[in-house]
């Protein structure tokens, strides 16, 4: 008999999160082959998703891990397009100044506003708002609505 937690998908924001925490682990091993070997022991020690009904660890599914890692990979040419508009946005902080955890949810939020037409801007920024406030500082939140809320304007999302 199957285990039925085991059996059960990733919400969207479970993998939003996969994705951040990726994206987070990029910062310390930016080389693309020590990079995968990081993937393989993601999914294998913190790949297992948070049930949020029971609170409960289930692993991800073969199709949450290729949605994630398919995600991941389209992100990551992006990033220095992305980098740059961070830092037109952000006007006295670049980048490479920014707390990682808020580079990365902005660095997640702009990828899906901008290139991934299924997310609605509206989603995506209240996506990052709530993973600033379990991942990031005590103003991350904050931080993070302004800059995605000026991005819309000037994108005109």
């Amino acid at each position: 008999m199957e285990n039925k937690a085991s059996a059960k998908k990733m919400t969207r924001h479970m993998k939003r999160t996969a994705l951040l925490k990726l994206l987070f682990i990029r910062e310390f091993f930016p080389e693309a082959d020590m990079m995968s070997a990081q993937m393989g022991l993601f999914y294998e020690y913190c790949g297992a998703a948070i049930d949020e009904d029971t609170d409960m660890l289930f692993p991800a599914t073969e199709e949450d891990r290729a949605y994630i890692e398919n995600k991941y990979q389209e992100i990551l040419p992006k990033l220095p397009e992305i980098d740059v508009f961070i830092g037109q946005i952000s006007e006295s902080w670049k980048p490479e100044r920014m707390n990682r955890v808020d580079l990365n949810i902005l660095r997640l939020a702009l990828y899906e506003m901008i290139f991934d037409d299924d997310i609605p801007t509206g989603v995506a920024i209240n996506e990052a708002v709530e993973l600033a406030k379990l991942y990031g500082g005590a103003e991350s939140g904050s931080f993070i609505n302004g800059l995605l809320g000026k991005a819309a304007k000037l994108k005109g999302l």
